[in-house]
Parts: C-alpha cells; sequence; structure tokens
C-alpha cells in the first residue's frame, strides 16, 4: 500500500488534469469527423459513419486491435485453465432463492442476447457493431451464473466449441484481407457490391467484418469470463443444496 498509495495519487493527478483541460462538449475544430462524414456513406453506403471508419478508413488498426483482444484471452486461459479445479468448482454451485428474480434475471438473458445479435446484425446501418453487441450478448450468457448456477453457464463455455469459433472469427478478417490481396488489389480492399444504403445488403465486406469481430469478442468474453469464475468467484461459492 506505502507504493500503490503514491502511485494512484499520482495517476489520479494526471487524470484530473488531462479531463480539466478538455474542450467543452461539442467544441470540435478538426477536420478528420468532418471529411468522414462527407465520404464514408458514398463511399461504402454505410449509414453508420463510425462503422464505416473502423472497418474501412483504419480497418488494419481495427484488425490489431481484434488479436490484442485474442492474444489476452490465449494468456488468460493459460495462466488459470486447469481442468482439475474447473470440475471441482462445477459441484460448488449455488442459485438465486427468490424466484421472481431469477424470472427477471431469464428474461434479461433473453433480452440481452436478442439486442446483442440486433446491434451485430444492423451495426454498420445504426449505432452497435460487432463488438459492442459481441460483448452484451457474452453478458447476458453470463446472467445464467448469476441468476441460476455455474452449472447452467458452463454448457455456454464448452472450450473446444468456442477455441475454434474465436479463431475462425479473428482470422476471418485476415481471410478477407488476403482475399482482397489475392485478386491484386489492397489489403482489406471490398470485393464485394456496395448494395443499398441502408439496409443490411449495404457496406460490402463490411458486413463480414463485422460478423467476424462478434463472434471472436462474444467467444473471447465467455472464455474470459468463464476462466476468472471458475478460479475466483466460483470455488468460494456455498454448495448448492440441491446438487
Amino acid at each position: 500500500m506505502m507504493v500503490l498509495g503514491p502511485g494512484l495519487l499520482g495517476l489520479g493527478s494526471l487524470f484530473a488534469w488531462a479531463m480539466a483541460g478538455l474542450p467543452a462538449f461539442g467544441d470540435y475544430h478538426g477536420p478528420y469527423g468532418f471529411v468522414l462524414n462527407r465520404v464514408v456513406v458514398p463511399l461504402r453506403h454505410t449509414t453508420n459513419v463510425v462503422m464505416g471508419t473502423t472497418f474501412d478508413v483504419r480497418g488494419v488498426d481495427t484488425m490489431g486491435e481484434e488479436f490484442i483482444l485474442y492474444a489476452a484471452v490465449v494468456g488468460v486461459t493459460l495462466l488459470l485453465r486447469d481442468e482439475t479445479r474447473s470440475k471441482q468448482a462445477e459441484r460448488r454451485t449455488r442459485r438465486l432463492p427468490n424466484d421472481t428474480a431469477r424470472l427477471v434475471g431469464i428474461a434479461m438473458v433473453g433480452g440481452g442476447l436478442l439486442v446483442g445479435l440486433w446491434l451485430m446484425a444492423f451495426g454498420y446501418i445504426t449505432p452497435g457493431g460487432g463488438f459492442q453487441g459481441g460483448v452484451l450478448a457474452a453478458g447476458a450468457i453470463l446472467l445464467l451464473y448469476v441468476v441460476g448456477s455455474h452449472r447452467d453457464y458452463r454448457p455456454f463455455r464448452d472450450v473446444h466449441a468456442l477455441d475454434p469459433l474465436e479463431s475462425l472469427g479473428s482470422g476471418g478478417y485476415v481471410i478477407v484481407g488476403l482475399a482482397a490481396l489475392a485478386s491484386g488489389t489492397a489489403f482489406l480492399t471490398n470485393l464485394f457490391g456496395l448494395g443499398t444504403t441502408g439496409t443490411l445488403l449495404s457496406g460490402g465486406s463490411i458486413a463480414i467484418l463485422n460478423w467476424a469481430s462478434a463472434i471472436a469478442v462474444t467467444c473471447a468474453m465467455v472464455l474470459l469470463f468463464a476462466e476468472f469464475l471458475e478460479t475466483y468467484v466460483v470455488p468460494l461459492e456455498p454448495e448448492d443444496s440441491g446438487s
């Protein structure tokens, strides 16, 4: 604490200094945003300029961010994965005693998954995207543990299914870029028609990149939640009297 205290104080002071120097809300003088607002929609037919920017203007940078998440998940699972501990944790489950709270929680699971899928599917048309939808979908699955038990959650974190899916999501992004190179164009160049602006068939390869990111993020977050639960939370839970 003697080392941590001064460090936190210094970091907090820097944050306060940085926030005090921020411009007022709406005070924007840079040309970048204005240029993107003008060119992204006619360039890729995506009515969500942010997603057009993410997967087109700075598509390579976004690919790097996706692999940062992939590497983080690999590191966490290598550090925490222990099949013996996992089986022991499965026996240590508990359920919410309040039926009303459990019913509301189960309804939130369905609602969260629905909204997450909507954010994934329509991310390049309306606010949302694969990253946001993936986090929400994984959070909805985590609610199964909160309102149910670890045994209710475990079937949705089967590593034999999630590991290949996460790799497919991360690798799918690269495959789209390599396909463009193989065709003789630049990396991540759109090889599909732009479609009609404002529909699911718009944006060309952006839709594929968006779904690849959604799959990778969802699987990554589910695996991360599971590893932390089984290491730090579930082993300390009282055993379910009904198990």
